[in-house]
């Protein structure tokens, strides 16, 4: 598979690493999403290296385990529960399951307490931390990380692509750019975008289809394994778009560094000037 073909699977699947952080986020409060998706962008791009479509896999469900376990070794390394902890955490956890299971219900804390044979204080605790300990994730993709570690080489290579990625993004045109990091990295739908933003659905969506658009064109460009001048997407003005590729092309020239790049493109941190986190004027511009 070329380079252009790996890039437009990277740009494809994007939504979902916006999705699969928000169903981490949702379990694990404490967690960082801008560290996770960040993490989960390396993960996608290393998957999109890695491959083989000659394994009958679906790429999404390929890309979704490999994402996942990224995020369970991040989990990991950030994880604050120590061995006992994460004993008394199992205990209270298999204590409560059964109860659930005799009473039909989900039994108080008072209940966990007694079966336990420890004090109320002690069971509300337990129930706390396992809120916030990632060891069932961790257990279940343990064999997978170590399976599936990628070579030096090849986190070389997607540490690049995802660079890129980031430049590609951080040069879109600011609306574009806010449409596409509350879609794609916050998994906000269109239509709360379209409310937010007082625009039209449709209006939205144009530009994510834009911005998609540019994004592969940012790619072809600058990150092909061909020296042919790749068959661009976009439908903006010629000269719109060639300031576009122009700002991807400073951005990444003789490497990226930390000043070409927002300081964190995947989250309110990282949007372009004018543009608040939560609300923006927002007026689609003719293509």
């Amino acid at each position: 598979m070329n380079r252009a073909a790996r890039n437009a699977m990277v740009v494809e699947n994007l939504p979902l690493v916006g999705y699969l952080v928000s169903e981490i986020c949702a379990k694990a409060t404490h967690l960082s999403r801008d560290d996770l998706a960040s993490v989960g962008s390396i993960a996608l791009i290393t998957s999109a290296d890695a491959f083989d479509p000659d394994l009958g896999v679906p790429f999404g469900a390929y890309a979704r385990r490999r994402i996942i376990g990224a995020f369970a070794d991040e989990m990991r390394s950030s994880d604050w529960a120590t061995r006992s902890a994460r004993r008394r955490i199992k205990e209270t956890l298999a204590v409560k399951e059964t109860l659930t299971a005799a009473l039909g219900r989900t039994p108080n804390v008072d209940e966990i307490a007694s079966a336990l044979g420890v004090d109320r204080t002690v069971a509300e605790d337990a129930l706390s931390d396992a809120s916030r300990t990632v060891s069932s994730l961790d257990e279940s993709v343990t064999d997978f990380l170590v399976a599936d570690m990628p070579s030096p080489e090849g986190s070389l290579l997607a540490s690049e692509r995802v660079k890129y990625l980031q430049a590609a993004v951080a040069a879109l045109p600011e609306k574009m750019r806010y449409v596409v990091e509350e879609i794609y990295f916050h998994d906000r739908s269109v239509k709360e975008l379209a409310e937010e933003l007082g625009s039209t659905h449709s209006a939205v969506s144009q530009q994510r289809a834009e911005a998609v658009r540019l994004l592969r064109d940012g790619l072809g460009t600058h990150y092909s394994d061909t020296n042919a001048a790749p068959e661009l997407q976009s439908r903006i003005a010629p000269a719109r778009r060639n300031a576009y590729l122009t700002s991807v092309g400073d951005r990444t020239a003789g490497g990226i560094t930390r000043h070409h790049l927002a300081p964190a493109y995947l989250g309110a941190q990282g949007l372009p000037s004018g543009l608040p986190a939560r609300a923006a004027a927002f007026k689609p511009a003719a293509s």
